[in-house]
């Protein structure tokens, strides 16, 4: 049985011979078989390749979205630790002003040994501790730090209200609590425990020296009324102001004075010069405030920064 075949003439344009070159029918259906093959494989390619333009495409777009959200958290994280900041000032600020008012105590923790001398509330002894903040790494921004920033801050709030309540009721309180620093300086020494520098045994420091210039400007740290201008030999020539209420500040190792007894002065008037009279390493003031005579942190009443 002859095989069945597609024959194919092929007539040239300048020659009257022609050719014929046949194929049988199962080569066709093998190219045509081949040719679907091979379309179908390019189908499949391209559609791949087109599914794999779109998952890059994709995740270029959720890189790009990832990256702004990480970006996003840090800004977050640092707004967070800032206000965490902010709080926390604001509650010392609130903490000073409700020693000032009577409302609570200070909290306390060890103080530090300074470099100062001079002691006029003894040579020992034992009396309030300064204030601090214990150190510590920002903790991860989280829900739960939210929600305590939340009520530190309504807490806050709700003890400041109270507070412009009472100084505005107590106007003539504020103006005569010692709220300033009475000299510019460095803190050598703190309020608390510390090493005598003369003897080189612990002792108590009632208040804070600060070291600055010979011949500084002393000012009064409120309004009141100089109740005591003299020489000693611990703190030297000393000045002592009563704000009522129980209040005294105390002033010691100056080189010379710019009031005197009786005087009555306002918060900033200029009571004396620093200098290193008595007991005194080098040129400084020696600061203290008392409340009915017990010594207190001068720290938790400054305001200033």
């Amino acid at each position: 049985m002859a095989k069945k075949s597609f024959s194919v003439i092929i007539v040239p344009h300048s020659k009257t011979s022609f050719r014929t070159l046949s194929v049988s029918k199962k080569a066709v259906k093998a190219v045509v078989a081949g040719s679907f093959l091979l379309a179908l494989a390019l189908a499949v390619v391209l559609a791949d390749y087109v599914s794999m333009s779109m998952i890059r495409k994709k995740y270029r777009a959720l890189s790009l979205e990832s990256a702004n959200q990480k970006k996003m958290i840090a800004n977050y994280e640092s707004y967070v630790r800032g206000l965490k900041t902010t709080i926390a000032n604001f509650e010392g600020y609130a903490k000073k002003l409700n020693i000032m008012a009577g409302l609570k105590s200070p909290e306390v923790i060890p103080g530090a040994p300074g470099l100062g001398g001079g002691n006029s509330y003894g040579e020992s002894g034992e009396g309030n501790i300064p204030l601090g903040e214990p150190a510590g790494n920002p903790q991860n921004v989280s829900l739960g730090t939210i929600q305590n920033l939340t009520r530190k801050a309504e807490s806050v709030e709700k003890n400041l209200d109270t507070l412009v309540d009472f100084f505005e009721s107590q106007s003539l309180r504020l103006a005569s609590t010692p709220t300033i620093w009475p000299t510019q300086g460095w803190v050598s020494s703190p309020f608390g425990s510390r090493i005598d520098p003369f003897t080189g045994r612990k002792q108590f420091h009632y208040g804070v020296d600060i070291a600055t210039n010979l011949g500084n400007p002393i000012a009064a740290p409120a309004d009141g009324i100089v109740v005591g201008v003299k020489a000693e030999k611990m703190l030297g020539r000393s000045v002592i102001i009563s704000h009522g209420g129980g209040i005294t500040t105390h002033f010691g190792h100056l080189d010379r004075f710019g009031v005197v007894a009786g005087q009555k002065v306002l918060r900033g008037d200029i009571i004396g010069y620093v200098g290193r009279t008595g007991k005194a390493l080098g040129p400084h003031l020696h600061y203290e405030v008392r409340v009915n005579d017990k010594a207190m942190n001068p720290f938790s009443y400054i305001l200033e920064e």
